[in-house]
């Protein structure tokens, strides 16, 4: 823990990691549909700028998330699948921004509460 910290920070940091993981997912998705880009390229942004946590895992020295059995691409994946689903089925972007944002935020937020995670890779398994 840095110096000067305080004592709750570290428990609710992996909550604000949710809150911008969802965010960034869905907005990130809006972006690429306000830019008439296909379904697949929104899927894509979705995902990509919703795992931002990535960049500060390195950043920070820590081994990256997408290497841990976590749920935390899995909740951005649903984000922007869900976002892409509502899309197709002509749910206004906007609101079906909103919907993936809250169904990737469950997700992480049902991982986070009861510590659910995917099975972990193990070397020589077949996988």
């Amino acid at each position: 823990m840095l110096p000067h910290t305080p004592e709750w920070l570290p428990a609710i940091a992996p909550w604000l990691d949710l809150a911008g993981l969802v965010v960034f997912a869905a907005s990130g998705a809006l972006a690429a549909a306000r830019r008439g880009q296909t379904m697949v390229t929104l899927c894509f942004f979705a995902l990509v700028t919703g795992v931002g946590g990535i960049i500060r895992d390195v950043l920070a020295g820590e081994p990256s998330i997408i290497m841990r059995p976590e749920i935390y691409v899995t909740a951005a994946a649903l984000a922007s699948g869900s976002y892409v689903a509502l899309g197709l089925l002509g749910v206004p972007l906007p609101v079906a921004a909103g919907i993936a944002a809250v169904a990737g935020f469950s997700l992480r937020a049902a991982a986070l509460h009861w510590k659910l995670a995917l099975p972990a890779y193990r070397k020589g398994e077949p996988g």
